[in-house]
């Protein structure tokens, strides 16, 4: 009996179980994948590194671990499941790039703890995604990499600086992709690729090192809630070994996404930008309104009343003073190819001495307590656009990058606006594929914000908008 072609939109749940009661094989999984990506990552430019042979190598080894396995009980949660790792962290054997051409080209000697939670969890890692150079902008344009592009409108681009996840899961290259977030580098992508991008708490899933003072965290890009979900309880460990990491969550993530949430929450409401000079595009704002109207009917209640936000200089000085230092932890074998605007980040790290650098983070923590106090006092939870733009087109972010070389990261503010405030204050965000513009056929995002540790609750009204206003009939019409 022949079996029927594998739909890699499965969501990554539904095809873990379809594994572990033998419906499928993690190797047929995997070469679906891998044919998938030869067909179509030539033009969308989704990976940086692939070890196809590796990849057969551990889906022979997890097939068969479910032959030889007394009960599926007994299995890890995610056999067989592929998920590619983003380069800007170390898998053992791989070499790890940081979207540089600056970068050395050695094989890891090490994982890193995130990718060894990957793998204790049973995924198998199906190669290494794009950046941008050192997680700088929220596009892949470089010289290293190349340009991914968006599969919903390959002219446009898919996000990042986690631009090959987007762009392998939006286009079932993969059922979900590894990401990280330091100013909304999972949930930009998310929102440019029609996916659902967590950002967790400030140190509740901890790397090998607190990457620019905790501004930063790793997750992941899916189809589902229910995968973000059941992903969060395999990342969300305590972990001895770091610098600092809270107890391991009492209950499940996954548990928890399936609950109601709480009737009766406060719902805040952010849909002008929080720097100025910056226009919200009409279709970001219309993503929030249908997104109230939903939370509206669900029985929650609109709270009108300001999110008290730092002003512009205040916010970019503090935050900036830290973002640009972030480049000091990353080891370059070539600093001089570096592109044009890290080379800039780098000299105003560099001209900045010890003591001004404490007086940033202090700063920084400052504006973080005084926007987390205000929002607790009034909100359960926020409603914000994802990004002020839709997808920019491929090349115009880059736009003036010979006069001045910091233009790519001034060009990209509408795409960060929104997200990289909650990097400062730590508190976890979620983007949300809630609107689809008619009038480009673009995926929106909706951000959804809650109080630190609140990933709970931020996991049930996500679940509730996704039975309200459901997502998953949507593909992109190349894919």
């Amino acid at each position: 009996m022949t079996r029927a072609p594998i739909d890699l939109f499965t969501p990554a749940v539904e095809l873990a179980q379809a594994i572990r009661r033998k419906e499928v094989s993690p190797v047929e999984v995997a070469d679906a994948c891998l044919r998938r990506t030869d067909d179509l990552d030539p033009r969308l430019n989704a990976f940086c590194h692939r070890a196809d042979d590796d990849v057969r190598k551990a889906a022979a080894a997890a097939a068969d671990a479910v032959v030889r396995a007394v009960s599926p009980d007994e299995l890890p949660p995610f056999l067989g499941v592929p998920l590619p790792v983003k380069d800007l962290i170390d898998v053992a054997g791989w070499p790890t790039t940081y979207g540089s051409a600056g970068a050395g080209r050695a094989p890891a000697a090490v994982s890193d703890p995130v990718v060894r939670r990957f793998t204790d969890a049973g995924f198998v890692l199906l190669g290494k995604t794009t950046t941008s150079e050192l997680g700088a902008v929220p596009f892949t344009e470089s010289p290293a990499l190349g340009v991914s592009r968006n599969p919903w409108d390959p002219r446009r681009t898919p996000g990042g600086s986690s631009s090959g996840a987007g762009v392998a899961v939006a286009a079932g290259m993969a059922p979900l992709a590894h990401a990280e977030d330091g100013g909304g580098s999972i949930r930009i992508p998310a929102s440019c690729t029609g996916l659902v991008g967590l950002k967790p708490t400030r140190g509740l899933v901890s790397g090998e090192i607190v990457f620019v003072e905790g501004l930063a965290s790793s997750g992941v890009v899916t189809r589902t809630v229910a995968d973000t979900a059941a992903v969060l309880d395999v990342l969300a460990r305590h972990d001895p070994g770091a610098w600092w990491s809270p107890p391991s969550p009492p209950g499940s993530f996954a548990a928890a996404a399936a609950k109601e949430p709480p009737a009766g929450l406060r719902i805040g409401v952010l849909t002008g930008s929080p720097l100025d000079g910056i226009t919200v595009d009409p279709a970001c704002v219309t993503a929030v309104e249908s997104t109230l109207r939903a939370l509206e009917s669900a029985g929650h209640h609109l709270v009108d009343a300001p999110l008290p936000l730092p002003a512009t200089e205040e916010l970019i000085g503090a935050f900036t003073t830290v973002w640009n230092a972030g480049g000091a932890a990353i080891e370059l074998a070539d600093p001089e190819r570096v592109e044009p605007h890290n080379r800039a980040l780098r000299a105003a790290a560099r001209s900045t001495d010890s003591w001004a650098y404490v007086e940033g983070v202090r700063r920084t923590q400052q504006l973080s307590r005084r926007v987390v106090e205000g929002f607790t006092a009034r909100f359960d939870l926020l409603v914000t656009p994802t990004m002020a733009c839709l997808p920019p087109l491929v090349g115009t972010l880059g736009a003036g990058a010979d006069e001045n070389p910091l233009a790519p990261l001034l060009n990209s503010y509408p795409m960060g606006v929104f997200t990289s405030v909650f990097n400062v204050t730590g508190q976890p965000a979620v983007s949300l594929p809630l609107h689809h513009d008619e009038a480009t056929g673009l995926p929106v995002g909706v951000q959804l914000v809650a109080a630190p540790w609140r990933e709970d609750l931020l996991l049930q009204v996500s679940r509730t908008l996704e039975l309200a206003l459901p997502w998953s009939g949507r593909r992109p019409p190349a894919c």
